[in-house]
């Protein structure tokens, strides 16, 4: 009971063993490698409903969160740099080689996230698990 679900992407990078197996399936360089790294995650969110893993959904959900975002600043900031060396926003960059193709990869994911979201499974074993959470809690206090 350590998995919290939290705010967008929080813990993705951290909460073993999902993030190894999950990691190398994100990608998003390009509109054609995210559609493929979306679709590998999407196979992945499926299988971990099909088990009832929900913190493999969630995990997975973050993943693809991660790619929608990800590209999005880099397609807002050439390297995808966002703050400087003091933590100041940087502005926005108007015109760079990839950003077009940044925005059409953010978009993949950002299609992605909408559907897996409504997902039936997703949200039931969602309600179940924060459920399984409050009574594990209300035990332990």
């Amino acid at each position: 009971m350590e998995y919290r679900i939290g705010r967008g992407e929080m813990g993705v990078l951290t909460f073993e063993p999902y993030k190894s197996y999950l990691l190398p399936l994100w990608r998003f360089r390009t509109p054609d490698i995210a559609r493929q790294s979306s679709t590998l995650l999407r196979t992945e969110f499926e299988q971990f409903g099909e088990a009832g893993d929900f913190v493999g959904m969630d995990m997975t959900r973050k993943f693809i969160q991660m790619g929608f975002t990800r590209a999005k600043r880099y397609a807002n900031h050439k390297g995808g740099r966002k703050y400087d060396k003091d933590h100041e926003v940087l502005p926005d960059s108007e015109d760079h080689s990839d950003k077009a193709d940044k925005l059409e990869a953010s978009q993949i994911f950002k299609d992605m996230l909408e559907e897996i979201k409504k997902d039936e499974s997703y949200l039931r074993l969602k309600e179940q698990f924060q459920k399984e959470l409050k009574e594990y809690q209300k035990q332990r206090s």
